[in-house]
């Protein structure tokens, strides 16, 4: 495969250079000509920018990495295009994480009512992004990494672009447990099922063998203790649920302890600022050991491989968020589930899944409900949508939350809904 060109869209983002890292050290996988990264803030651009160029040089890859805020000149013949965007800032995240828990709600950027919020003020600008790539050149894939990534992925499929959803949920376990295991992570195949930020590991095989009972056995107290969960109920389902089933199984518990602490975005717009510091140093040549703090690991591994073989025709096997077409039967064909899939110049086709236990479908189709629900919110607006859309979730449910809660979303983002 010649050289190829990228641009990331949210490019000022100081989680980018872990990005450029993934590219800088897995160039034989994704021989990476010419990397854009495009984004309206320039002082951050300029900053991440100048890093990106210093990691580049300092392991001798000899792509070009340039960045600028015109959209348009910078996806101009991408072969891909990779969307990280956060609309409104961690400020608008940190309200996403605490409004809902004045009406005892979970908090959260990709859940509950907070998810809500984000995916209103997502899905139009990503929509409006992917169709000026169109435009520019039509055969480009696009990549979302943006959360909420099921909804946002449904909307690019849904307006017929050609993308494919993307999360580091699958890749992070795959990782963990082959340490635990003591094997090369390519040689661990998951079977992750559901949806974005909704799924278990219901199988782990290392050649051809499931030892995901084994995993249990040896080291439920670690896989527990970093879900935050029992390690009982991890024993009695007999999966490992992601970190998100929490917000769903320990609903109550999790308000009361966000109530108590400062927010995640607090945290990470504190942590942005000492990134950033740090990112004006000319002598920093590598991605800070802070940056591990940041969230998204493997992410970049995970992107190099999906970008790879959308534009290599592989047709390997990776976890990403694709369309459903019948592959769990519960579920309309225009879902967008998380599941392996395989993935060539054609897309992404989710493979087989064995038929799905109650406990685990019924959820699933709770939240695709929702999802849907949610879709049509953001992309006609109106408070009736978004009241319906909150009424429908799991974790909400109740007139009384969806009704103030839908008057507190609409407060807190309407300047970034051109139809509140």
């Amino acid at each position: 495969m010649t050289g190829i060109k990228l641009a990331v869209v949210g490019g000022g983002s100081t989680y980018t250079p872990e990005l450029i890292d993934g590219f800088a050290r897995l160039r034989d996988v994704l021989p990476v000509a010419e990397l854009v990264l495009i984004d309206p803030a320039a002082d951050r651009l300029e900053l991440v920018g100048g890093l990106a160029r210093r990691i580049f040089a300092r392991q001798g890859h000899p792509g070009r990495i340039s960045w600028t805020g015109d959209l348009d000149a910078g996806v101009d013949g991408a072969d891909a295009v990779l969307l990280q965007l956060r609309i409104g800032g961690q400020a608008a995240r940190n309200q996403d994480e605490t409004w809902p828990l004045e009406c005892g709600c979970v908090g959260q950027e990709t859940t509950g009512a907070g998810g809500l919020a984000k995916a209103l003020r997502t899905v139009p600008v990503v929509l409006d992004i992917a169709e000026r790539v169109r435009h520019r050149n039509p055969d480009a894939w696009i990549v979302d990494f943006t959360n909420p990534v099921g909804i946002v992925t449904r909307a690019l499929l849904t307006a017929g672009h050609k993308a494919v959803g993307l999360c580091n949920v699958a890749i992070g376990f795959q990782r963990k447990f082959a340490r635990l295991l003591d094997v090369a992570p390519d040689d661990i195949q998951l079977e992750h099922v559901g949806l974005n930020h909704l799924t278990w590991e219901r199988a782990v095989r290392v050649g051809g063998e499931d030892v995901l009972p084994k995993l249990l056995a040896e080291h439920g107290d670690a896989l527990a203790a970093d879900l935050h969960m029992p390690r009982t109920l991890v024993e009695r389902l007999g999966v490992v649920p992601s970190y998100y089933l929490r917000y769903y199984y320990q609903h109550d518990e999790v308000v009361r302890e966000l109530r108590t602490k400062p927010s995640r975005a607090a945290e990470v717009a504190a942590m942005e600022k000492e990134l950033l510091r740090m990112y004006g140093d000319p002598a920093l040549d590598e991605k800070p050991e802070l940056l591990g703090k940041r969230g998204g690991a493997f992410y970049s591994e995970a992107a190099v491989a999906l970008t790879s073989s959308l534009l290599r025709d592989t047709g390997d096997v990776q976890v990403v968020n694709a369309l459903n077409n019948g592959t769990l039967p519960f579920l309309p064909d225009d879902a967008v589930i998380e599941v392996p899939a395989t993935v060539g110049a054609r897309g992404a086709v989710p493979v087989p899944v064995r038929p799905l236990e109650p406990l685990y479908a019924g959820l699933i189709a709770n939240v695709t409900a929702y999802e849907h629900l949610a879709l049509e919110a953001a992309l006609k607006g109106g408070r009736d949508r978004v009241f319906e859309a909150l009424l429908a979730h799991p974790l909400i449910g109740q007139i009384a939350y969806a009704d103030r809660l839908t008057d507190e979303l609409l407060a807190h983002n309407r300047e970034h809904l051109a139809w509140a």
